[in-house]
């Protein structure tokens, strides 16, 4: 059972709660998710199976997409719902167009810090254990990328967002700032994950969707493969000579690849190796001559994992 299922995550229950589930229902060995929800958010859980853990480095840079709703005029500790108010402001009747020209300063590169109740640790410790147990460590500003954010709908005091955004982007720290720049303050109350990287909302599974699956016995009909499971486009389909040289991780050549096979990359791109029963065998990444990022024909594909799928 090798592969990646996609957990439409329940509210209330952690990234961990669904792993965790969802390797005692199907019995298996190892799972682990890719990307943490917070226990208020709902939607997009990667959960990936068996050898289908060794893809979660290869996914994290992926962009997310979430429906975000927050409420005006309250800031929290936790900057979310779940979290005690620690000051309220008069919320003020706001025009789409004023809340449409604050939103404006949160597109594209950006600056925010992170919540203090939050995963990062400092010193070995999470940072919310360390805010449970009545410290206010310091918190670095790290910059965090909007590719969009529109406004999807207001029903004051509530604002709901649509936001597209890199790696390591604090929803919830984006409410906060906004209502900040509103000057009436706000925080998270609902949050979805409609997409992660290559896995949107569309492929997921409720968690009664899979019992009932799992009762059927057609779970496996859900299981995303690895070649499918991992967000690498360049893929090359290897010949049998070849495929014992990939499994025992051993670099490639030009001349251990079909002729075509690969055209021009760049260093440290990567590529997915197939056999030709379309099994994902790894994935490598290209070495050229001369300095990192020089465009040529690569002389060497460097294994970075290698999947026994």
């Amino acid at each position: 059972m090798n592969g990646v299922l996609v957990i439409d995550k329940p509210k209330g229950w952690t990234s961990h709660d669904v792993v965790a589930w969802v390797r005692k229902i199907l019995k298996v060995r190892k799972a682990g998710h890719g990307g943490t929800l917070d226990p208020l958010a709902t939607g997009v859980l990667p959960v990936y199976l068996e050898e289908g853990t060794k893809l979660v480095p290869f996914n994290l840079e992926g962009t997310k997409e979430y429906l975000a709703t927050m409420k005006l005029g309250q800031e929290t500790d936790t900057l979310d719902g779940d979290g005690k108010v620690i000051a309220e402001k008069p919320w003020f009747s706001f025009s789409r167009e004023e809340i449409e020209k604050v939103l404006g300063r949160f597109r594209g590169q950006i600056q925010q810090t992170p919540p203090l109740f939050s995963a990062i640790k400092q010193d070995g410790l999470p940072m919310y254990k360390r805010a449970r147990s009545g410290e206010k460590p310091s918190l670095m500003k790290r910059e965090a990328t909007i590719h969009a954010l529109s406004l999807k709908g207001v029903s004051l005091p509530f604002v709901t967002l649509e936001i597209t955004c890199g790696r390591g982007t604090y929803v919830r720290s984006l409410c906060a700032d906004i209502g900040r720049c509103l000057g009436c303050g706000a925080h998270l109350v609902e949050l979805r994950r409609l997409r992660s990287g290559k896995f949107s909302i569309e492929q997921a599974l409720s968690v009664e969707g899979l019992s009932q699956l799992v009762d059927r016995g057609k779970v496996e009909e859900r299981i995303i493969p690895l070649k499918d499971g991992v967000d690498v486009p360049g893929k090359i389909w290897v010949e049998e000579k070849t495929e014992a040289r990939v499994r025992q991780g051993r670099p490639l050549r030009l001349s251990d690849l079909p002729q075509g096979a690969i055209g021009p990359m760049k260093s440290g791109q990567r590529v997915s190796l197939l056999n030709r029963s379309d099994t994902l065998l790894a994935i490598a990444e290209s070495q050229v001559n001369g300095e990192a990022g020089f465009s040529g024909d690569p002389q060497v594909l460097r294994i970075l994992r290698v999947f026994n799928g």
